[in-house]
């Protein structure tokens, strides 16, 4: 439950970011930056267009931090059997760092096929502007219906490997990013004494450090899990090929100033919901 108020507080804030994020690494040539896509967006569909794809925005964050931070606590048991330490000994900012980057792989398992059809609804009204598609469908339901009348099951995860190379990195240098500013917060004291304002940095800090290092990577996994709707799309690095001798490498970092916005607000939030909750339940574990 932990996660799962994190995540509701982390997809609340940053939905409408998220949005302008795959609207414009998907089509870059039609938004000339965040301010244009926010307008055009409200223009053309009103504010509804900001959250096209919550619902499966939040079950995926709802699922993969549910994952994550179940699997987080059993890598890092894992990690300290491999290094050969007891159950109780604090691991490092790195070994922290390792598992957070294991467990992110199971977590992709539950993310990959959420996040395909949220790319998708988010990114609909574009596919139709730009002919790619006739009519789209704009509700979770016609989306999920359309992938396995098209590709059946398997369809969902479009974009696995791509999800993979991001996750699996990304969350070494977000666990990492994490630890080393708590760390650093805590200055010699214990890190489980750290305030709600340094907490919110770290979250913060964590989360930009996981979009610097694989944003390239996100960005060809939206185009492939969005333009295969229109029909057969290239794997991962066909795309990525693609994307850079036709529209250069400043393409893959197109709506990376949303996503850092993003990053930031909502990875505080996130954090902080979960170091509090998991305190309550520590303390409601203790009184019993």
């Amino acid at each position: 439950s932990a996660a799962c108020l994190g995540g509701t507080a982390c997809v609340v804030t940053g939905q409408p970011f998220d949005t302008a994020k795959v609207k414009m690494q998907t089509f870059p040539d039609m938004y000339k930056g965040i301010v244009d896509c926010f307008v055009k967006t409200y223009k053309q569909v009103g504010f509804r267009g900001f959250y096209k794809g919550t619902t499966p925005a939040l079950v995926a964050n709802i699922a993969e931090n549910s994952v994550l931070f179940m699997c987080y606590g059993f890598c890092q048991q894992i990690v300290r059997r491999i290094v050969g330490v007891d159950r109780k000994t604090k691991l490092s900012d790195l070994q922290n760092a390792a598992a957070g980057s294991f467990a992110s792989a199971f977590a992709t398992l539950v993310l990959c096929p959420t996040e395909l059809v949220k790319c998708r609804l988010q990114a609909m009204h574009e596919m139709q502007l730009s002919g790619k598609i006739i009519q789209g469908h704009n509700t979770v339901w016609s989306v999920v219906k359309g992938v396995i009348q098209k590709d059946g099951p398997l369809g969902f995860y479009r974009g696995l490997s791509s999800t993979l190379l991001r996750e699996v990195p990304g969350y070494f240098f977000f666990f990492g990013g994490y630890e080393l500013s708590r760390t650093f917060f805590a200055s010699g004291r214990s890190k489980d004494e750290l305030g709600p304002i340094p907490l919110l940095l770290s979250g913060g800090f964590g989360g930009s450090c996981l979009w610097i290092a694989v944003y390239p990577v996100d960005c060809v996994k939206s185009r492939i899990q969005v333009l295969s709707m229109a029909g057969k799309q290239a794997g991962f690095m066909g795309t990525f090929v693609t994307v850079v001798r036709t529209e250069g490498v400043l393409a893959l970092y197109s709506g990376l100033k949303p996503t850092m916005i993003r990053a930031f607000l909502a990875n505080g939030a996130l954090f902080l919901a979960y170091e509090y909750s998991r305190k309550l339940m520590m303390k409601q574990m203790d009184s019993y």
